[in-house]
């Protein structure tokens, strides 16, 4: 396993969470191709993005079929090297939790939608499934609304 996701394992297990870790041969950089390379629903896949509210860093969690409504969230992107800076991880392997700040989470009301959802792990190849209760739960206290 590779020593990111290796380090996500742990923290995650931290948590509550004990995952599986799959490393996929071919990236999973996109929601697309990871649904691809797993045979799920794009839906399936958590977008773990980061966005700036009033220049302080926030987590949303969207489904992979749906898009971030930022401009009505008020927010804005966050750039690349902010984004590795506060979680630890490179844009396209970004976990939903786990990173190396906390950070506020929104989560997209439409990933209850599935039983079960994929995220990242740390890095293109690797991903991991969980059940999307389990997953809000170990948030904390996450702000579960439409995102799109």
């Amino acid at each position: 396993m590779h020593p990111t996701a290796q380090r996500l394992s742990q923290r995650l297990r931290a948590r509550g969470l004990e995952v599986q870790i799959t490393t996929l041969r071919d990236s999973a950089r996109t929601a697309s191709l990871a649904a691809a390379a797993l045979g799920v629903q794009v839906g399936q896949i958590v977008k773990s993005l980061v966005f700036l509210r009033q220049q302080e860093p926030e987590v949303v969690l969207c489904a992979g079929d749906r898009r971030v409504d930022a401009e009505r969230l008020g927010l804005v992107p966050a750039p690349a090297q902010l984004v590795r800076t506060v979680t630890g991880f490179s844009i396209g392997g970004v976990p939903p939790l786990g990173h190396d700040t906390e950070l506020p989470t929104t989560v997209d009301a439409s990933l209850r939608r599935f039983e079960v959802v994929w995220a990242a792990a740390g890095t293109h190849h690797d991903v991991f499934a969980v059940r999307t209760d389990a997953l809000i739960e170990a948030l904390g206290n996450p702000r579960v609304i439409d995102v799109s």
